[in-house]
């Protein structure tokens, strides 16, 4: 990570990528990690992503961010759903007064894509979003909110022994967020969802759903590919496509 920005008055750690040579009218993209599965996965979250911002940037033209979600790497805060919402708001703020990009998109993985679709749903700013293993819904974690607040504890991504001082309020959460209805609302902008078809953490039938609810989305199913798409040569090649078209709109 190259850098910081504040989100709810937590300091969370960011990398910005730029084309060299040039400064003005880039489009942007933010791309947002997933939940971590393990504890060290937790704490090195998008370790990997910088490499990626970096080919964006220099092979695509764009102004590339990622960081760390509040719980994950060295940003500061723990784990909630709003909490990593109003995180990307905060990323979409900072990408816009550091750069002020001839547009916004967003890009996903897993939990990121999900709520990536659920930000960009309600802000007119993003123009474009593309989902790798999104999540159709929350319903999992929601109907075992205690369960899955231990895990969260357990892999590090709660880390205050008192947090959250409402419990109640932090599971309701986990069902405030629908990405299959954010679908709906996004729409007719442009998105492309992509799954592994052999995802053995969320159904490929979850993307499926998310493109139908959409209306128009470019649906991708990458053959024998797993959970992590950003680790697939092929599902980034997709990704780079699509980005490379939605550039050519800005034209």
């Amino acid at each position: 990570m190259n850098g910081e920005f504040v989100s709810s008055g937590l300091v969370l750690k960011r990398y910005l990528a730029r084309p060299s040579g040039r400064v003005s009218s880039l489009p942007g993209v933010v791309l947002c990690h997933g939940f971590p599965t393990g504890p060290l996965d937790a704490r090195q979250s998008a370790m990997t992503l910088p490499q990626l911002m970096d080919r964006i940037a220099n092979d695509l033209g764009w102004a590339a961010l990622t960081f760390n979600f509040r719980g994950c790497g060295a940003s500061e805060g723990d784990f909630s759903m709003q909490g990593w919402v109003d995180d990307l708001r905060a990323a979409i703020d900072y990408l816009e007064a550091e750069v002020a990009p001839a547009g916004i998109w967003l890009v996903g993985t897993n939990t990121g894509g999900a709520l990536a679709l659920c930000v960009a749903a309600d802000d007119p700013r993003v123009r474009g979003c593309a989902l790798l293993g999104a999540r159709a819904d929350f319903d999992d974690w929601a109907g075992q909110p205690r369960r899955f607040m231990e895990h969260a504890r357990e892999i590090g991504a709660i880390r205050t022994a008192s947090f959250p001082k409402a419990f109640d309020e932090w599971s309701r959460e986990l069902r405030r967020f629908r990405p299959v209805d954010a679908a709906a609302r996004f729409a007719p902008r442009p998105m492309l969802v992509m799954h592994g078809e052999d995802d053995e953490s969320v159904p490929v039938a979850d993307s499926r759903v998310l493109a139908e609810s959409h209306g128009s989305a470019e649906l991708r199913v990458v053959l024998g590919a797993g959970h992590r798409l950003r680790h697939d040569p092929r599902a980034i090649a997709i990704l780079f496509g699509w980005l490379d078209r939605q550039r050519a709109l800005l034209v």
